[in-house]
């Protein structure tokens, strides 16, 4: 057969992309692929492929999904003219599988091969999957998903995972005090936590004594997070805000209680560290899909599930969610080794075994 070529397209956020990346090394390093990715300008594949050591074709076509009517017309003008790009690139590289990641040139990929005749498998880290693998997934050869729960969407699929650093499978447990709550948005969804963490937190850190703060506010809100904290007058060497942290595994080490959005990978992440989470999902992702991944964590025993509107106005039930969970070693125990049931070391080589045997 010769080598093994393998087409990745799709890309759009670190969520589709960095486990795209995981399994690209993967069958690198266990097939010696040949790798070639096919993204769009507007992604983080344009930033992250080419420095990770492998090619990038770059397609033109915008989002369908959760936009505005103009905005889908333009993306439904060019698909067209994508399909036509991805159909060409294909018959260039010659790939022995395509695997769709999701994001805006999964769909124009994915369409393209299954057009071509080329075994075609999909990746959804959602538990409700996104529009352009909802429309193929009927229609392609193997899938691969995170959660039970998205598999009836598609054909011959398999729960694997999502593709998670190794260090989050192996931190150390955190000393019992004093205790530590870490809190992280994400780029879309820090404002709402840097604007109503700072209503609760003296409250906060006098009904959970010894607590310690770290909180993400993100690159553009560090500054005016931090003055939020300060203007509360709560002890300054209690809590820290920074605008990102580098090394997310050992912050994840050191903290008892984790509160987040329930994006894909941090879901991932959470299973792997075995980490008690407070989840709120972004509210305005498409399809709901983080409310949905929230729920199958809190359905496990992993995390608590709070909605947007219990933080607006006065967040009451934020306080007490908080303060419940961190004065409940028991639960928080239980927790931890409910999100580990969730976790998937191996996903990134059951992946790429999947792709080489599909090929």
């Amino acid at each position: 057969m010769g080598q093994l070529r393998i087409l990745i397209a799709g890309g759009g956020t670190g969520g589709h992309i960095i486990p795209a990346l995981a399994v690209a090394h993967e069958l690198v390093t266990r097939y010696h692929a040949d790798i070639l990715f096919v993204g769009t300008p507007r992604g983080m594949e344009s930033r992250l492929v080419p420095p990770a050591g492998f090619r990038l074709r770059l397609i033109q076509v915008g989002p369908l999904n959760n936009v505005s009517l103009l905005t889908r017309l333009r993306t439904l003008m060019t698909l067209p003219a994508a399909i036509s790009d991805c159909r060409r690139i294909i018959r260039e590289f010659k790939p022995n599988a395509v695997f769709g990641v999701g994001g805006y040139a999964s769909g124009p990929g994915a369409i393209a091969s299954l057009q071509l005749k080329v075994p075609t498998m999909v990746f959804e880290p959602n538990a409700m999957p996104g529009l352009a693998n909802r429309r193929v997934g009927k229609r392609v050869q193997a899938a691969a998903v995170n959660f039970p729960q998205a598999a009836t969407w598609f054909n011959n699929a398999e729960v694997t995972g999502i593709p998670v650093r190794p260090e989050f499978f192996s931190l150390p447990s955190p000393p019992p005090d004093p205790l530590r709550l870490l809190i992280f948005g994400g780029s879309q969804g820090a404002r709402l936590f840097n604007e109503t963490l700072p209503k609760i937190v003296p409250a906060l850190l006098d009904a959970v004594p010894g607590l310690t703060i770290l909180h993400q506010a993100g690159a553009k809100n560090g500054e005016s997070t931090e003055a939020a904290y300060q203007a509360t007058g709560a002890d300054p060497s209690r809590w820290t805000v920074r605008p990102f942290l580098d090394d997310m595994p050992a912050q994840f080490a050191a903290a008892h209680l984790v509160m987040s959005r329930s994006g894909a990978s941090t879901v991932a992440e959470l299973a792997a560290a075995g980490k008690p989470a407070l989840l709120v999902p972004f509210a305005a992702a498409a399809d709901s899909h983080q409310l949905r991944n929230a729920e199958v964590m809190e359905q496990a025993g992993a995390a608590e599930l709070l909605e947007e509107p219990e933080l607006s106005g006065e967040p009451t039930r934020l306080l007490e969610s908080l303060v419940g969970l961190l004065e409940s070693p028991v639960r928080l125990a239980a927790m931890s080794q409910a999100a580990k049931t969730q976790a998937h070391p191996d996903a990134a080589a059951r992946i790429a075994d999947r792709l080489a045997s599909l090929a």
